[in-house]
């Protein structure tokens, strides 16, 4: 019989269709389809998949630096007490456990990633402790997992400290038994200092290593000065800091990744070049870059010599061992230049490499590019949250405590009543409702808690006559042993209470104010710096390799650039320093010590190149912009990290220079002790790493001052006890680079040179003394009383020259070492003229300019150098319209105009151009272009 046909709502049952053999002809199409476009479903789920990956697998989070899988090993180890002090267990262990408990992709995965974390060559401070083969920065793989044997490291125990005091959230593991923490509570500042590289989908992470002592300083700063900039952050912060060593080229790429997150730095292999006993030149790699290994190096090395793309190399050795994992000895061939070779093998093969930095992480789960302040505050901030968290656990566990010792204390002042009622109860429960209804008189409680005790109890539960137990000091009570009514266990607890009451007492004072848990996280910082901090291994040129001209981005302008006694170098904008009145005290200029006064200070353009000359006679080359920029007061940066200086060797002088190649252009040096030479300037255009040879200086002599000159200038040189000559430059004859020069003044005396400028007759002379006080005085036009003889011959100082014998031509010239000639003095004595003082009375026109002379004689009295003045330290040629920068012993400096400073004859005492304080000396005085007034700063006096 045929079956009724289902309601229109319905399908028809699947008894019904075993019956009909087929489903009735009017049944309703099937319902539980929907139509959905394919681009909507594969879109939606890509970016599930894609945020699963980027959130749960390839990017660490910004405050621990650890991705899950890192994350969930060091946990798992941490389960089994797997501290730096326990004993190592198998891998395989770790890997099975942290895969069944966490984890849920397999051990296979886990393995390797267990070794990465343990592997120096890859991490700045390893996370694991390891035994047995781990690889090798060969590129070796490791041994399987049953083979080796692993527990934490010191840093791995910082950045698990404190997890279990309910510091930060967890949740379920996949499989919901277990609980795992979303985030590390972290002391160690993993992210920065270990890095991490990640690549998810559409983005990816490089975040560099860098110098946890660095790392630390900056943090510190970062909490002490909120608003401290990124430039400041990168005087402290010098750059990446690789495992492998290595040298990075330039500090463009550095600067650009800290500030915008993202960049690229150039990483060179260190390598040196040796000459090897029988002549020939060898290249030394002792230092790979960074994820680089050995044997792939070599490997290329040998492709690039086989097909011909680097010539040069006859052969390649590895002679890498346990003490020196890195060492690949490349000899070069006899005709072969090594350092060509070295450059090609630079751009041919992993001996360069180019490292991204891309400062993504996840920031509150969600990717994020930051930069380097960005990421040391969201290191901060996370620190700030576990130690509130940690305060507010222990202080809930010590109230808690308290609370219960609280009972037992009230419980032991009144014994008996507490033994009757536990005696005369039937149960447990009745005895625990017994003790609740007894009530403590306020001054049993006082008795029993003391004066503090009870105050914070009257605090916590208010004032009243009596007080009854509660149900959790019922139940400490019910679980008292007879032992404990002995009066020790008494005092015991007294004392216990005392201590609680102190440490509730901190944790209040840690969570009343923000700055308290700040000093705390400084003083974590300060004590993991000095415990597991260390030394760079990378070094950081200032050489930028590459087409990328560096000056192209540096803005022009004027700096003043100071050296202190114990070579400490800076510059800084001459904006900072506004002109002020003559004799004021001027505005510190830079933190110096009694003993390391300021020696040379000068004012030069960042894109003006500068010629350090030492006390060796050497010369040295950097552009100013390379230079440390720093703050006013800073005192700036060893010069030592700049320039290849021997133990021995200071800087005597330093000159900038714009253009080498001017034509009839010469550098002439002066001496202290009055000898000068004449040099081509573009002998010194093309200096070397460790300098060439500026001036050959005799044993008890050094360097004054330096001046560039041009065909028809003159020179004016002064003397400490206030002589001064002018005679014209070509008096002394142009000559090599290694010679020592001719006289240039006779010295009376413990006389010594301190200047050398060029005459301008249209310009004054500005003599300053130590003592504060100065002078100007016009240089006048050129009227050389010459003197009846000239001089026959120039001694030549060079290392060759015979004072008997006349003058050698240059090239001729033998290589030793020979005294000065002393050459005949001019047969013009040194004028006294009368004394003009200070107001201005002058002497005879004469006095009001400076002849020319003939080089070597004594010359004319400049200005009296007497005890008032004290021995003059500084001349500076000046216009009208010229200012001064002056800078005392003390790091003071004042700038003032020059036309404030009294117009006077050679002969006279001078004004008070500065004032001084107690111990205080004037040290230098330079000139300020004209173009750089100021308009908008304050004086600061």
């Amino acid at each position: 019989m045929p079956t009724d046909p289902p309601p229109d709502n319905e399908l028809p049952s699947s008894e019904e269709i075993d019956a009909a053999g087929t489903p009735p002809e009017n049944a309703p199409a099937v319902t539980g389809l929907v139509d959905h476009p394919i681009e909507e479903e594969l879109k939606q789920s890509y970016l599930t998949y894609a945020m699963s990956v980027i959130v749960s697998r390839a990017l660490p989070d910004v405050r621990d630096g650890l991705k899950p899988s890192q994350r969930r090993i060091l946990v798992a180890m941490n389960d089994l007490n797997l501290g730096p002090g326990a004993g190592r267990i198998k891998c395989a262990k770790i890997s099975g456990d942290t895969s069944g408990n966490y984890h849920p992709h397999g051990e296979s995965v886990i393995y390797p990633t267990l070794v990465r974390m343990a592997q120096e060559w890859n991490l700045r401070h390893v996370l694991i402790d390891k035994q047995g083969n781990f690889g090798s920065i060969a590129g070796l793989p490791p041994a399987a997992m049953r083979y080796t044997e692993a527990r934490l490291s010191p840093v791995a125990a910082l950045l698990l400290d404190d997890l279990k005091l309910d510091t930060v959230d967890y949740v379920p593991t996949y499989d919901e038994r277990n609980m795992e923490p979303t985030v590390l509570p972290s002391k160690f500042p993993n992210l920065l200092v270990n890095g991490a590289t990640g690549i998810a989908v559409g983005m990816a992470t490089s975040v560099p290593p860098h110098n946890l002592r660095e790392i630390c300083d900056a943090l510190v700063r970062v909490i002490d000065e909120p608003d401290v900039a990124i430039d400041e952050l990168l005087e402290i912060v010098q750059g990446p800091d690789f495992p492998t060593g290595g040298i990075i080229c330039g500090r463009a790429g550095i600067r650009q990744g800290y500030h915008t997150g993202r960049g690229t730095i150039l990483v060179r292999a260190r390598a040196t070049i040796e000459t090897k006993p029988n002549g020939r030149s060898q290249i030394v790699v002792t230092e790979v870059p960074f994820q680089q290994y050995r044997d792939r190096i070599v490997e290329r090395i040998g492709e690039l010599v086989n097909g011909d793309k680097v010539k040069g190399i006859s052969a390649i050795q590895d002679l890498s061992d346990l003490k020196e994992p890195v060492r690949i000895a490349i000899d070069i061939k006899r005709d072969a230049d090594p350092d060509v070779v070295l450059n090609q093998l630079y751009q041919f093969s992993p001996l360069q490499d180019t490292i991204s930095i891309i400062l993504l992480a996840l920031v509150d789960g969600k990717p994020r590019l930051c930069n380097l302040k960005d990421m040391l505050q969201e290191f901060i901030r996370h620190r700030v949250a576990v130690i509130r968290r940690r305060t507010q656990f222990q202080l809930a566990k010590a109230r808690k405590r308290k609370h219960t010792i609280e009972g037992l204390l009230l419980a032991l002042a009144n014994i008996d009543e507490i033994i009757r009622i536990i005696r005369h109860s039937q149960t447990q429960a009745e005895a625990k409702v017994g003790i609740m209804g007894v009530q403590c008189p306020a001054a049993m409680m006082a008795r029993a808690l003391g004066d503090e005790g009870f105050q914070m109890f009257q605090q916590e539960r208010g004032a009243a006559d009596s007080y009854s137990l509660t149900a959790v000091q019922a139940d400490a009570i019910l679980r008292m042993t007879l032992g404990q009514l002995v009066n020790l266990e008494q005092e015991r607890l007294g004392g216990e209470h005392r201590n609680l009451l102190e440490e509730i007492a901190e944790y209040l004072r840690i969570l009343s104010d923000e700055q308290n848990i700040l000093d705390i996280i400084k003083e974590d910082l300060r004590e993991i710096r000095r415990k597991h901090g260390d030394d760079r291994r990378t070094e950081i040129t200032g050489e930028e390799v590459g087409s990328l001209d560096l000056e192209d981005l540096i803005t022009e302008e004027t700096m003043v650039v100071s050296i202190s006694h114990r070579g400490y170098i800076k510059r800084t904008p001459v904006s900072v320093y506004r002109a002020q009145r003559r004799g004021g005290k001027g505005i510190r200029g830079a933190q110096t010590e009694e003993e390391d006064p300021i020696e040379h200070l000068f004012v030069a353009s960042t894109h003006a190149y500068l010629l350090f000359f030492t006390t060796k006679g050497k010369v040295f080359w950097q552009k100013v912009f390379s230079l440390p920029q720093l703050g006013r007061e800073s005192k700036g940066r060893a010069i030592v990290n700049l320039l290849s200086l021997q133990p021995d060797e200071k800087i005597a002088d330093c000159r900038p220079v714009r253009d080498f190649d001017l034509p009839d252009h010469y550098l002439i040096m002066a001496t202290r002790k009055g000898l000068i030479k004449k040099t081509p300037l573009e002998q010194y255009s093309r200096p070397k790493k460790g300098g060439i040879i500026a001036i050959k200086l005799r044993e008890d002599d050094e360097l004054v001052d330096i001046v560039v000159t041009k065909a028809g200038d003159e020179v004016v040189l002064a003397t400490a006890r206030g002589m001064a000559i002018r005679f014209k430059e070509s008096d002394a004859r142009p000559m090599g680079r290694n010679t020592s020069g001719v006289k240039g003044i006779s010295l009376q005396g413990d006389d010594e040179l301190v200047g050398m400028v060029v005459a301008d007759p249209d310009a004054m002379l500005l003599t300053a003394c130590e003592n504060g006080y100065g002078k100007r005085t016009n240089f006048g036009h050129s009227t050389a009383a010459i003197g009846e003889a000239a001089e026959t011959s120039e001694a030549v100082l060079d290392d060759g020259a015979d004072p008997l014998a006349g003058e050698q031509p240059l090239a001729e010239a033998p290589m030793h070492e020979e005294s000065a000639l002393e050459e005949p003095a001019l047969e013009e004595p040194a004028v006294e003229e009368a004394d003009a003082e200070e107001e201005g009375e002058e002497g005879s026109s004469g006095s009001m300019r400076y002849r020319t002379q003939r080089r070597g004689g004594k010359g004319l009295r400049d200005i009296k150098a007497g005890d008032r003045n004290g021995r003059v330290v500084s001349i500076v040629r000046v216009n009208e319209d010229d200012e001064l920068l002056m800078m005392t012993a003390r790091g003071k400096i004042q700038r003032i105009a020059a036309c404030e400073v009294r117009l006077t004859g050679r002969n006279t005492k001078g004004v008070r151009i500065m004032s001084l304080g107690e111990d205080d000396a004037l040290a230098a005085v330079v000139r300020v272009p004209k173009e750089e007034e100021e308009e908008g700063e304050q004086a600061i006096v």
